[in-house]
Order: structure tokens, then sequence, then C-alpha cells
């Protein structure tokens, strides 16, 4: 089996350095060559497009930001339909819009193609350590074809259902995420102006009933350190995400009052110019809003509280 991985970013990169520590031998591409140099020292093979990439695989996974990327890495001059063999498979790893994967399944199918919606999530840390979700949808034989591949890159890789089910799930869990975290900046910034120390009140509330399901333990990274670069995820993508997911609501008839107010949110944010700071930087508005000082914890103090189960 030839595995071909285009797209060596932040999430890429890890997800193509399990699977060469899985023992595959995969063949690599970039916008430049330095971004696969370790991989090259680990003994991938370049590939100079993803045409070329394409004529040698049996299955190519690309992990990249926009949908915009993955239709041209597909469909461009030099995209991956004109190297394909019939009978090959692409899982996008990419987060995408649910119309964009359902048509380019379409385009792919009639070249005898199995184009696969496989969506992740994990951060950075996730991609690298293996501890990674992977939802995919599409055909369920590509999928059994190729789980086991799927499990060298990620712990829980799943099949979702047909294609664009996995970048459903995907826009539910992004966007379910960016309105909490909106939600308990509002409310963390409330407690600590009323008077109550930042790690006192989260050490109270991480025991309460919906603490105990951890639900706010993410507090325990950005929001209650201060500390917003580098991202884990960068805000410039989850607005991009929540936008997906607004957009899929729309073309569905669901109101979204409250994601559409966290969107909203994101983008007064990404407006201040913080693109690329992590995704939770959104919390520094609310802290300007009401007047306090930004919400600086020792990490040790955090950690102390976190061992504490």
């Amino acid at each position: 089996m030839q595995i071909g991985f285009i797209g060596l970013g932040m999430m890429g990169k890890g997800m193509a350095a399990n699977l060469q520590k899985a023992g595959h031998k995969i063949i690599v591409h970039d916008l430049t060559r330095q971004a696969a140099s370790n991989h090259l020292e680990n003994g991938a093979v370049w590939a100079d497009s993803p045409k070329a990439l394409a004529a040698q695989c049996d299955v190519v996974f690309t992990s990249l930001p926009t949908p915009a990327d993955v239709r041209a890495v597909g469909c461009g001059e030099n995209g991956l339909i004109e190297g394909f063999k019939p009978g090959s498979a692409w899982f996008d790893l990419s987060t995408n819009a649910v119309d964009v994967v359902r048509d380019l399944a379409g385009i792919f199918r009639e070249k005898g193609v199995a184009f696969m919606d496989a969506p992740v999530s994990g951060g950075p840390r996730g991609a690298a350590s293996g501890k990674l979700a992977i939802w995919i949808g599409g055909d369920k034989a590509a999928f059994d074809k190729y789980q086991s591949v799927l499990g060298d890159m990620g712990d829980q890789a799943r099949y979702i259902g047909a294609i664009g089910a996995g970048s459903i799930a995907k826009l539910v869990h992004n966007a379910s995420s960016a309105a909490i975290a909106i939600v308990q900046a509002e409310t963390f910034t409330m407690g600590i102006k009323a008077g109550v120390d930042p790690l006192d009140l989260f050490e109270a509330v991480r025991q309460g009933a919906a603490g105990r399901s951890r639900t706010f333990d993410r507090l325990s990274g950005q929001f209650l350190t201060g500390v917003y670069d580098p991202p884990d995820f960068a805000l410039r993508l989850i607005h991009k995400d929540v936008s997906l997911a607004c957009q899929l609501a729309r073309e569905v008839s669901v109101p979204m009052r409250l994601t559409n107010m966290a969107l909203q949110e994101l983008t007064e944010a990404l407006n201040r110019g913080w693109g690329h700071r992590d995704s939770r930087v959104g919390a520094l508005l609310q802290q300007e809003r009401a007047g306090i000082d930004p919400i600086k914890v020792d990490p040790a103090k955090i950690k102390a509280v976190m061992d504490k189960g």
C-alpha cells in the first residue's frame, strides 16, 4: 500500500509522522519542501505536485486550512484528480463544508475514486500523540479497507455515515466548543469581578455537577493563564468552522441563535487582528468589557488544583 500525505502544517505534520512511526512509507507534498523536511529525513519521498503524488498512491490524506484549499488540491491545475488511478481513495482530514465534500465525492466517484470526509479533533498535541478523533463519512467499504491506517493516526477513528457525516459531526463539536468557551468567559469574568479569586473559583466549580464532567477544565489553559500564544488552535480556524456550522444551519433551516452570537464574538476578536492567536483569545474581550485586569494565574498553581482530581 502506497500512502500519500498533503498538508504538513500544525495538524498534518503530526499525523504524517505517526504514519511513519507505524512503519508506513509515505509520499508527501506541501506548498514548500521545507515543511516536509523532518518527514523526508525519516524516509518520506517528495512529490512535486498533488497530481504527481496521486499517480503513485493507493490512498491519499490531506490536511488543509479551508474548503477552497481542498478543492484546489483536488481539482485545480496538477490536482489529485489528474493523477489518481481508479480504485484509489482520498481521505480529507480538513474541517470542510458539507456541500463541498458532497460535491467532491460526486466528482471523484465518476473517476472511480472514493472521496471520504474525515475531519479530526484533538489539536496539534493530539495529532502528534495519536490521541485523536477521526470522524469519517463516505463509502463504508473504503473506510473498512483503510481503517487500520486511520488507526495509526488516531485512537478514535470512527465511521459516522454517508458522505458529509464526518463534517457534520466536526461542525457540531467545534460550534459547541466555541459557544461554551464564550459563555464560560462571561460567567467567570462575572465571578472574578464580583470578588472571587480566579483559581479559587475554578477549583470550586469544577467539582460541581457540570464541573465533574470536566466542562470547566479547558479554562485551565489560556483563560486562567492569560497565555494565548502560540495557539493550540488558531482563532481564524475556529472562526471558519463556526461560520461553516452557521451556514449549514441556514441550509437546513435550523435557528442557531446562541451559535450566531458566538460567531459575532469570534468575528470581533478576529477584527482585533488576533486571527493567529489561540481560538480562546476572545476571552480578553469580555475581561476588557468587565473592566478587570487580564487574568494571569500561575500555571503551577493550576496544575496543583488539577492534580487533586
